[in-house]
């Protein structure tokens, strides 16, 4: 059966959307809706101090909105770590430096399918960004097209496999790698360390995949 992209690409109503910002709220989740990329980049402006440390996670969203552009230009008065980590020619201070990278105080990248009950999924090769959403980071910010809304964990599954990985690996592929893999699975049920503040900037546009 010929997959239906148009089940992953659409915007849900106004309403789907509010409902699952109030069940993100209810999981400590704090969600910002924004109309279009430029808005959800004036956002995490708007979010991260000066002085902040700063590393993100690969992402096609952060590249769409503009984020990678901006922080390589480095006019915003935050210390760019993975700028850090490429500027070290010694490898295996480099490899030391990936590792130390979940500690920095933001660290930003998207989600893969949003459930309507607030929890959020996320695919990954290596799982290098995971430490940071699950735990190290004490602020995390995802931006995510409101068209990775899905019904529940089992549909979030579906679409990582059947829309996302196939994207994805398509992506690495037209860069000159193998391909990529699905190696874990990451899914944010609640946070409920006081300490840690996740934000969901949720885009009434289509980004990413």
């Amino acid at each position: 059966m010929k997959l239906n992209k148009n089940m992953y690409t659409n915007i849900p109503s106004d309403e789907a959307i509010a409902k699952v910002v109030e069940n993100l709220k209810e999981r400590n989740i704090h969600a910002i809706v924004v109309d279009t990329k430029e808005e959800a980049l004036e956002e995490i402006k708007k979010l991260i101090p000066n002085g902040s440390s700063v590393m993100n996670g690969s992402s096609t969203t952060l590249n769409e909105i503009g984020f990678v552009d901006y922080l390589k230009d480095g006019k915003h008065g935050w210390d760019n770590v993975h700028e850090n980590i490429l500027s070290e020619k010694d490898k295996a201070k480099q490899a030391r430096l990936r590792k130390e990278s979940v500690l920095a105080d933001y660290f930003l990248g998207s989600v893969h399918a949003i459930t309507e009950a607030g929890q959020l999924m996320i695919a990954s090769a290596s799982g290098s960004q995971i430490p940071s959403y699950a735990f190290t980071s004490d602020n995390v910010i995802w931006v995510a097209s409101a068209n990775k809304i899905v019904a529940d964990r089992e549909a979030g599954f579906k679409r990582i496999e059947d829309y996302v990985f196939p994207l994805e690996n398509k992506r690495m592929q037209g860069v000159g790698y193998p391909g990529s893999t699905i190696g874990r699975v990451l899914v944010i049920e609640r946070e409920i360390m006081p300490n840690r503040h996740l934000t969901l900037i949720l885009v009434k546009e289509k980004l990413g995949f």
